[in-house]
């Protein structure tokens, strides 16, 4: 029988993807996998990280028996994604920020990029943002601060408005930007809140959608739900346990790396 999809991310960011892929695919078993014992990677060095994403994900493919692997994180996406595909025998997609239908929804041209530091100055997000919004004015807003806020809503906690705030105030200044990217797969767990802390109205755009139809079209034959679904994490707690029953992983396990 085949197994479910794999969504694996640094932490609890890669459960906004995992809605988009209930939304798309309802009947599909998914499992969820998190190194949150390494969170946040955005700080890790590029080297270190590779190796741990590799030694991760095939822990957690082997674990699951999983049919196709999501990589729902942009920091594991630009560095890791080739040598995971490389190295496993299933199909691996990525997570890339939604520049592209976010130039093509403004109006202004002018849309903003809400991402972690690490992939707002990548040079991959660069190239992004010169192939499919060439003719926009691209404001990048580090907001690193959310990923934490992201996580204590997962585990039960309310996020602190004072810190969307925080980090939104830049737009206060930018009236004229009508689409804002959410370029970590954190950020759309926190939508309604972003949205009564951002300043002025904007149009939320995200990639879950995207991956999730990718995820449709590339792997085959996933196990069918209802299908006992888990959830791999390599630091169990028991708020993150909540969290991800939350979720539909009623299941939590501890991820035992080689």
């Amino acid at each position: 029988m085949a197994g479910p999809v794999l969504v694996f991310d640094s932490g609890v960011g890669g459960l906004s993807v995992v809605s988009a892929l209930r939304r798309r695919l309802p009947d599909v078993a998914l499992a969820y996998a998190c190194d949150n014992a390494m969170l946040p990677y955005g700080v890790r060095e590029d080297d270190w990280l590779v190796a741990r994403i590799l030694a991760v994900c095939e822990a957690a493919v082997t674990a699951s028996g999983c049919s196709g692997l999501v990589v729902a994180c942009n920091t594991a996406s630009t560095l890791a994604l080739e040598p995971l595909r490389e190295r496993l025998a299933v199909p691996v997609i990525g997570t890339v920020p939604a520049i592209k239908p976010a130039a093509g929804a403004s109006e202004t041209r002018h849309i903003g990029l809400l991402a972690t530091s690490a992939t707002v100055l990548r040079p991959y997000t660069v190239r992004l943002i010169r192939d499919f919004a060439g003719d926009c004015r691209v404001t990048r807003i580090a907001a690193d601060p959310l990923v934490g806020q992201a996580e204590r809503l997962v585990a039960g906690e309310a996020p602190d408005p004072e810190v969307l705030r925080r980090v939104l105030a830049p737009l206060v200044e930018l009236p004229d930007l009508d689409t804002l990217v959410l370029g970590c797969t954190h950020f759309p767990l926190l939508r309604d809140q972003l949205a009564e802390a951002v300043p002025h109205p904007v149009r939320w755009v995200d990639s879950g959608d995207a991956i999730a139809r990718r995820a449709g079209q590339v792997i085959a034959s996933p196990q069918r739900r209802p299908a006992r679904e888990l959830g791999w994490v390599t630091a169990p707690t028991q708020a993150l346990a909540r969290g991800l029953a939350g979720f539909g992983f009623a299941d939590t396990r501890r991820l035992t790396l080689a």
